[in-house]
C-alpha cells in the first residue's frame, strides 16, 4: 500500500511538474508574442512618420527649387531684355554713325530721273537755295543757285538748280539771265520732267523782253511736243493772249 501511495505520490508530483512547465511555457510564449506586436506597431508608426517627414522634406526642397527656377527664368528674361536693349541701342549708334560718316563722303543718288554722285555738303547747299527761294528772298536765292552751279557742275542737281535759278532771274526781271539760263537747262536736259514748265518760262521771258514772235514759237513747241500737260493749257493760254 505504502509502496502504491509513493507510487502515485511521484507521478502527481510530475504531473504537477509538467503542468508548471507547460504553464510557463504558455505564458512565455504570450508574452513574447505581446511583445512583437507592440515593436511592429511602434516600428510602423516610426515608419509612417519618417516617410511623412521625408515627404514634407521634399515638398519643400520641390517649391524651393520651382523659386529658384522662377527666380532663374526672371534673371535671364531680364538679362535677354537687356541684351536687347544693348543691341538696339548699339544698331542706332551705328545707323547714326554711318549717317554722320555718310555726311562726309560722296555718294551716288538719283533726283528726279538724273543719276550722279552727290558731293558732302551738296544737298544742304541746294536745299538752303531752295529755301530763300521759297521765302521770297529771290537775290539771295540767285546768288546761292549761281554758286551751286559753279561749285557742282556735275551735280544731278543741276537741272533743278538752273530751272529755280533761272526762275528767280524772271521773277528780278532779269529776263536775259532767265532766258539763257532755261536755254542751258533745256539743251543739256531736253528730257527732264522739268523742262515743259522750264519753257513756259522761257515763252514769258521773251515775250516780256519783247520778243513776241520768238515767244509765240516757244509756246506753239510747247504745245506739239507736250499736248496733254498743264504746260501745254497754259501756253494755249498765252498763246491767244499774246495774239
Amino acid at each position: 500500500m505504502k509502496k502504491l501511495q509513493s507510487s502515485f505520490k511521484k507521478t502527481l508530483s510530475g504531473a504537477f511538474c509538467l503542468s508548471a512547465v507547460l504553464i510557463c511555457l504558455t505564458t512565455s510564449s504570450n508574452a513574447w508574442a505581446l511583445f512583437s506586436d507592440d515593436e511592429a506597431r511602434t516600428a510602423i508608426l516610426d515608419l509612417r512618420k519618417s516617410l511623412a517627414n521625408t515627404q514634407i522634406e521634399l515638398q519643400n526642397q520641390i517649391e524651393k527649387l520651382k523659386k529658384d527656377n522662377a527666380d532663374l527664368r526672371g534673371k535671364i528674361e531680364e538679362l535677354q531684355k537687356q541684351g536687347e536693349d544693348i543691341n538696339a541701342s548699339q544698331k542706332t549708334y551705328y545707323q547714326d554713325l554711318d549717317s554722320r560718316l555718310g555726311n562726309f563722303e560722296p555718294k551716288t543718288e538719283t533726283v528726279e530721273g538724273i543719276t550722279g554722285i552727290v558731293q558732302p555738303g551738296e544737298k544742304k547747299a541746294y536745299d538752303d537755295a531752295l529755301k530763300a527761294f521759297q521765302g521770297g528772298s529771290l537775290k539771295k536765292a540767285d546768288e546761292a543757285f549761281t554758286a551751286f552751279a559753279g561749285k557742282y557742275a556735275q551735280s544731278p542737281y543741276l537741272p533743278l538748280v538752273l530751272y529755280w535759278g533761272a526762275n528767280c532771274k524772271y521773277a528780278n526781271k532779269n529776263y536775259a539771265g532767265a532766258i539763257s539760263q532755261l536755254q542751258a537747262l533745256i539743251k543739256k536736259f531736253p528730257n527732264h520732267p522739268r523742262v515743259p514748265a522750264a519753257m513756259i518760262t522761257l515763252g514769258n521771258s521773251q515775250l516780256e523782253s519783247g520778243n513776241k514772235a520768238i515767244a509765240k514759237k516757244t509756246f506753239s513747241e510747247i504745245i506739239a511736243k507736250y499736248p496733254d500737260t498743264d504746260a501745254a493749257k497754259d501756253a494755249q493760254q498765252l498763246l491767244a493772249a499774246s495774239k
